[in-house]
């Protein structure tokens, strides 16, 4: 009774994982892309390494399998039936591992949403209003909310929000000192966002520890292609560097994070580009992109080594920014008990993390090179001993936070 399926939908393509939300254990993954397209690809693997394959499933295999296929997608709800038609195909049987709930990653939940929340008709009223906040992410959303409610009429479905975990920070952070009339009419203050993330890696490092989660202060580096980082204190979000979109904060693979906003009066003034070339410079220009040609860590951290002055800026830059967060949330909790680095960056640069806690020493953080070196699939501590601060990798699961939060809303 703890089978959830969880959707990530997007205006082109949608993600989908089948978890059990007590064990963690997945038992089926996919992706259906290039929705709307000329040719669309189904991609569906199946996890028979934690569960007996019994059944239909033992046909296929008694190791994970990945299948797919490339064929038209209409719609999403096309998609949606490509999906079912991959479970019956190739397993696992949605009767025998039969979903109790349907939980949705919805990127913006303005200042309504706060908790997970069951969709109902209002519901998705209120999504849709919020898409002139987060016009690429909450329609998508909402077309994959409609799909999969044909597909799974009979089963609850519930949103869950990633401004949501953030709605506890106080006025004084999330408020822009801009006209404050103007900002009301308009919705402008921070949201800030990956906070299914940013609570599910700050409950694991408590638990971890064995230390009561009320109890820490912590900050969370979400470092992916996207890149945002929280100071959490006693398990609420008090502060995080993104914004009212996700371009502010840190700098990112494609995005510039902070920078004056008069740069944009200037080069909309000289160099005579418009809203839309801004937007498009800042978000899918800049960055490490921007700086050195290539938006991959990995490139960079190559870039480096080889000697190459863009990719030794580019890296500098970006670590600077890190290291100027840290500072400013160690200030905002009064000290720190634990931090934490998550996603694909923070859970696989030794070069980011020990970059990014160099000049620390003064709070009490101390790393150990080799343990920072070493790779691993799970938590572990790549702080000394001796460290008054904990550092953790703590590698993050949204889909698994998403089924938690889907099946605390059910049960």
């Amino acid at each position: 009774m703890s089978i959830v399926l969880v959707i990530n939908s997007g205006s082109s393509s949608f993600k989908y994982q089948l978890i059990d939300a007590a064990t963690g254990s997945p038992h089926a993954s996919g992706l259906v892309e290039r929705i709307g397209q000329e040719q669309g690809r189904v991609k569906h693997t199946v996890f028979f390494s934690g569960t007996e394959a019994t059944g239909t499933d033992a046909a296929v295999a008694a190791t994970d399998a990945t299948y797919e296929r490339e064929l038209p997608i209409a719609d999403h709800t096309a998609g949606f039936q490509l999906m079912l038609d991959a479970f019956a195909e190739n397993g696992p049987s949605l009767e025998r591992l039969a979903p109790v709930a349907v939980g949705h990653r919805v990127v913006h939940g303005g200042a309504r949403f706060f908790e997970p929340t069951l969709i109902t008709p209002l519901v998705e009223i209120n999504i849709d209003e919020l898409s002139v906040l987060a016009p690429l992410h909450n329609p998508g959303a909402l077309q994959g909310i409609r799909a999969a409610k044909a597909a799974f009429g009979d089963l609850p479905h519930v949103a869950v929000f990633d401004t949501a975990f953030h709605q506890t920070m106080p006025p004084a952070a999330y408020t822009y000192a801009i006209d404050a009339e103007l900002a009301e009419a308009h919705r402008v203050r921070r949201y800030g966002f990956h906070g299914t993330s940013h609570k599910f890696v700050s409950e694991a490092a408590a638990a971890h520890l064995g230390r009561p989660l009320a109890d820490l202060r912590q900050i969370v580096f979400h470092l992916g292609n996207g890149a945002s980082v929280t100071a959490i204190d006693g398990g609420r979000s008090v502060d995080t560097s993104m914004g009212l979109t996700p371009l502010e904060g840190l700098v990112m693979g494609t995005r510039s994070g902070d920078l004056d906003p008069a740069v944009i009066f200037h080069l909309a003034r000289r160099a005579e580009m418009s809203i839309p070339e801004l937007d498009d410079l800042l978000n899918k220009r800049s960055g490490v992109l921007g700086l050195a040609g290539v938006s991959d860590m990995r490139d960079i951290e190559d870039g480096v080594e080889r000697g190459d002055e863009k990719a030794t800026l580019a890296f500098e830059v970006y670590a600077h920014r890190l290291r100027a967060y840290a500072g400013a949330y160690l200030a905002q909790l009064g000290g720190v008990d634990v931090i934490s680095f998550t996603a694909g960056v923070g859970e696989n640069s030794p070069l980011v993390r020990a970059s990014a806690l160099a000049t620390l020493g003064f709070a009490g953080v101390e790393i150990d090179p080799a343990r920072n070196e070493q790779r691993g699939r799970g938590i572990r501590r790549i702080s000394t001993d001796a460290s008054a601060v904990t550092v953790l990798v703590v590698p993050t699961n949204e889909e698994l936070e998403i089924a938690r939060q889907t099946l605390e809303v059910t049960a």
